[in-house]
């Protein structure tokens, strides 16, 4: 499969590409696929396990479950590279990112220098320290974009993968100083309700409380009893039931509409708490936001279009994407995928494109905010014309 993709990406580009972002399941041999793209001579790649497959211009790869595609830049006047450090073997993940960056710089023969984007993967659990790591090392003006790596089935058999080592919980980072401009955008496609509450008890990823009150009872009642059997029964798993109804917490607002960041609730603590997905401090505001399947089929198209209008472009001058995919959203809309990749080729006019399933996701919001969010859309264009 590795061999097939560095052949096709070779002949599409003309030249062996420079950097490679490659997106597996969890399914395939991953330290084989990481030894074949070696042994071809690939520079560099960053490899993130992507959940039931991938999706391109072409369609959704995935059968049965298992699928591998891959995205390629060949830009000789321009400079790339990865970086990888694992979590297990640093103090924090502030300071993986920081060694994951550092030597994404000396690849990139860039040591010390500001990159144009950084493009990065992480197991879930520890995205926000890895942006605020990033960010104490060169200051919150760098746009980082991404995703969480994924499994098929949230066991955690995620992996990451460079050309340097494959691991199960390591931060990859990717420096971009590209010849070409880049676009981006970051968006949730909910749309927030008119009911709100504050965080009373919060500790990391778990909402204990809002509004003094237990959060599961809270929200249930928010969305009119979403979670009453699962609160009757005692089941704790609640994420196929949250989908279409995450919380969010405002980040900006452009022309007086308000941006959010959104955490997706997976479980019902004992204590009748929520466990997400993202961190939640005491305090904050948070909105019941909702959806629906047609806003997850086409909001990959908008958040495309998004990112050609932040840069006052058309798609003639795109060379291709990076289309970062809420796992949770695409198992809402799988039958409907096929019209997921159709909004994107409407909106990029064919253009290639790489789309990965995640377990988390990172971006730049309009307004210059790099966050981590979940059930969100983050899409990096890369342009054709020198910057």
């Amino acid at each position: 499969a590795a061999s097939q993709l560095w052949e096709q990406l070779s002949d599409r580009l003309g030249n062996p590409p420079d950097w490679i972002v490659v997106a597996p399941s969890v399914n395939y041999d991953i330290p084989q696929v990481q030894q074949t793209l070696n042994s071809l001579g690939a520079k560099r790649f960053h490899g993130s396990t992507s959940c039931l497959g991938a999706m391109t211009e072409r369609g959704v790869i995935n059968t049965e479950g298992r699928g591998i595609a891959a995205f390629g830049i060949a830009d000789p006047n321009g400079d790339y590279g990865v970086g990888e450090a694992s979590l297990d073997a640093t103090a924090s993940p502030e300071a993986a990112a920081c060694q994951a960056l550092d030597a994404a710089l000396s690849d990139a023969e860039r040591p010390g220098e500001v990159p144009d984007l950084i493009w990065i993967s992480a197991p879930p659990g520890c995205e926000e320290r890895v942006i605020d790591g990033l960010e104490s090392s060169l200051g919150a003006g760098v746009p980082i974009v991404g995703g969480s790596s994924a499994d098929n089935d949230v066991s955690g058999q995620w992996a990451q993968l460079t050309q340097a080592g494959v691991h199960l919980n390591a931060v990859i980072v990717s420096v971009l100083f590209p010849s070409t401009k880049l676009h981006f955008a970051f968006h949730s496609g909910y749309e927030p309700t008119e009911i709100k509450g504050r965080v009373t008890r919060a500790d990391g990823r778990i909402l204990y409380e809002i509004d003094g009150r237990p959060a599961a009872e809270v929200y249930n009642d928010w969305t009119g009893g979403v979670l009453q059997d699962a609160l009757t029964t005692g089941e704790q798993n609640v994420l196929p039931l949250t989908t279409l109804y995450p919380l969010g917490r405002v980040v900006g607002s452009v022309g007086g509409t308000a941006y959010h960041q959104l955490s997706h609730p997976d479980r019902i603590t004992p204590e009748r708490g929520l466990s997400l997905f993202s961190d939640v401090e005491v305090g904050d505001e948070v909105w019941l936001m909702q959806g629906t399947r047609q806003s997850l089929v086409e909001r990959g198209g908008r958040v495309a279009r998004a990112a050609m209008q932040a840069g006052n472009i058309k798609p003639d001058d795109i060379a291709g994407g990076l289309v970062i995919y809420c796992a949770g959203c695409m198992l809402t809309v799988q039958d409907q995928m096929d019209d997921v990749v159709g909004h994107l080729n409407d909106a990029l006019d064919g253009h290639p494109f790489l789309g990965s399933f995640t377990f988390g996701e990172q971006g730049c919001f309009i307004g210059g905010e790099n966050r981590h969010g979940n059930l969100m859309i983050s899409v990096l264009l890369l342009g054709n014309a020198p910057a």
